[in-house]
């Protein structure tokens, strides 16, 4: 039986829904997406990743190297539960208007030195070697989020290095919160 479109529920600026259309966009995968106002960003982007690399496998986003697919795993973990999460609006509005800034520089920060060390090691081309994995379509939306936010990048050269190379890929291009349908005007490219 075959599976109709799938459905991607969808905000221009967040950064789970940014993972998934990164995912959906290297797989050539056709599917429909429905714009809503996230207020509280998903936490079922990595299962939803998941999903499609069982469901539709190539290219690959998890790594056939047991050793590898683990790293791929740990830096999205990493980045997906240990950092984004801390810097989402429901926290932000929980620290107060005047602390946002400061408090998402300091959890962004925090989790970018341990990312930094992690990727000195794993890294090639990609997060973990040459080929792009799940890491990478978590890396690229914090790195934006973390521009927003203003960060000093001088600490963080691989993180800097890696991005660069991951937005010029034509996935990481269309699927870009600046070229969504829901985009406002403004923040179109």
């Amino acid at each position: 039986m075959q599976a109709g479109k799938p459905i991607l529920y969808s905000y221009f600026r967040s950064s789970c829904s940014w993972r998934v259309r990164i995912a959906l966009a290297l797989k050539s995968i056709d599917y429909e997406m429905i714009p809503i106002n996230l207020i509280k960003d998903g936490g079922q982007q990595l299962a939803i990743i998941e999903y499609l690399e069982e469901t539709r496998p190539t290219p690959r986003l998890l790594p056939q190297d047991p050793k590898k697919r683990a790293l791929v795993r740990m830096i999205s973990d990493l980045i997906a539960s240990g950092i984004q999460p801390l810097q989402n609006l429901s926290v932000l509005n929980q620290v107060g208007q005047e602390n946002q800034l400061t408090w998402a520089q300091k959890v962004i920060t925090s989790g970018f030195n341990a990312l930094e060390q992690i990727l000195r090691s794993t890294a090639g081309k990609y997060c973990v070697g040459d080929e792009v994995s799940m890491a990478d379509l978590c890396l690229v939306p914090q790195v934006a989020n973390a521009e927003r936010f203003k960060v000093d990048f001088t600490p963080y050269p691989t993180i800097s290095h890696i991005n660069k190379t991951l937005l010029a890929l034509e996935a990481f291009q269309v699927s870009h919160p600046c070229r969504q349908p829901d985009t406002p005007p403004e923040l179109r490219a």
